[in-house]
């Protein structure tokens, strides 16, 4: 197994999202593994776990347990001491992979007294990073990761499998945004299982996810006012989409903060990274439809795959903001407690 690059920033790179929502990604399914079907035993650490491997959007939705099987790891830490069944934060990584920053994220979860599971979409699957190349995997594949975690910790006698939310930075708050519609959950998860709550660092919103129908639980957004990878204005348009619906829907703007505003590193530009800033665009899940607007226009068809990669630019800033370091913390804490107070 190649050894993973390790960085601070994740990357919310968009070039790959709208081939992985029309057309075929790359698959690379890995069978080799031990499968860890239950957590019953109790077992921490290092989890083997099955998933699978969606080329497109359409082939979750429509032929979800035919897609390309994939074994991927997890990495599971409970809170020391615990009296009881504890709730869980699934965490999902950045176009980077899993580094030091998906950590920290875990052991704040922990000192709130609840599990967390880190779970690595891409070594797996023979994939180092997507910061270059969004189209090695499509973004429902970590939809689909992420609702494979929520069934494997739903086996943990340890875990309250009604109190289990997800959080994601970057490409992985995509999928823990969109991972609220309900076409995914009726499709991905186990009866009525669902996730509890919804915890989006700096996800796209320019091109989106639409449904009629939602999980019912709460969403939290955090974005940064100055970004210009994956801009906040988008976001907290689509949040009032949700809102319109019926969601709960909570958003938390840092006014100066840029892309990874809550890693410690300073902030550098990223030249050749690819953004989807300047795209609009929406996939209904309900219709399968996929649809571009281009200077008032709706573009659908080959249109619209057309719009969706002449609208890409180049060029973004990333790095730590001192508000959104120290803020966000605070306000996810503030977030979970309400939403697995609610879950009780």
């Amino acid at each position: 197994m190649k050894a993973r690059i390790v960085r601070f920033v994740t990357s919310a790179v968009l070039t790959g999202i709208v081939a992985c929502l029309v057309t075929a990604c790359a698959s690379n399914a890995s069978s080799d593994a031990h499968v860890t079907n239950s957590l019953a035993d109790g077992r921490s650490g290092v989890i083997t776990f099955a998933s699978v491997t969606p080329r497109s959007t359409g082939d979750f939705l429509a032929n979800y347990a035919s897609n390309d099987k994939a074994v991927i790891e997890g990495s599971l830490s409970l809170p020391e001491n615990a009296a009881s069944t504890v709730p869980a934060v699934i965490i999902l990584h950045g176009s980077s992979g899993v580094n030091p920053g998906e950590r920290v994220w875990a052991q704040r979860m922990n000192a709130l007294g609840y599990a967390s599971f880190i779970v690595d979409s891409f070594t797996g699957r023979g994939i180092r990073n997507t910061e270059k190349d969004q189209t090695q995997l499509s973004m429902a594949a970590d939809i689909a990761d992420a609702y494979a975690a929520l069934r494997l910790l739903a086996t943990d006698p340890r875990i309250d499998r009604q109190r289990i939310a997800v959080m994601g930075f970057s490409r992985g708050g995509f999928a823990a945004l969109y991972s609220a519609l309900a076409p995914f959950q009726q499709t991905a998860s186990d009866g009525d299982l669902r996730f509890a709550a919804h915890v989006a660092f700096y996800p796209s919103c320019g091109i989106s996810y639409t449904s009629a129908h939602l999980d019912g639980a709460p969403v939290l957004m955090l974005v940064g006012g100055k970004d210009n990878y994956t801009p906040a204005a988008p976001c907290l348009a689509y949040a009032d989409t949700l809102r319109a619906k019926g969601a709960r829907v909570e958003v938390k703007t840092y006014p100066n903060a840029y892309h990874a505003f809550d890693r410690p590193t300073a902030l550098r530009s990223v030249p050749l990274a690819t953004s989807a800033r300047d795209c609009h665009g929406v996939f209904d899940l309900d219709s399968r439809k996929f649809t571009m607007i281009r200077d008032g226009a709706t573009l659908t068809g080959a249109a619209a795959t057309a719009e969706s990669k002449s609208c890409l630019t180049r060029g973004v800033t990333m790095g730590g903001d001192a508000q959104g370091r120290e803020a966000s913390p605070t306000d996810v804490a503030a977030f979970l407690k309400a939403a697995f107070t609610a879950g009780e």
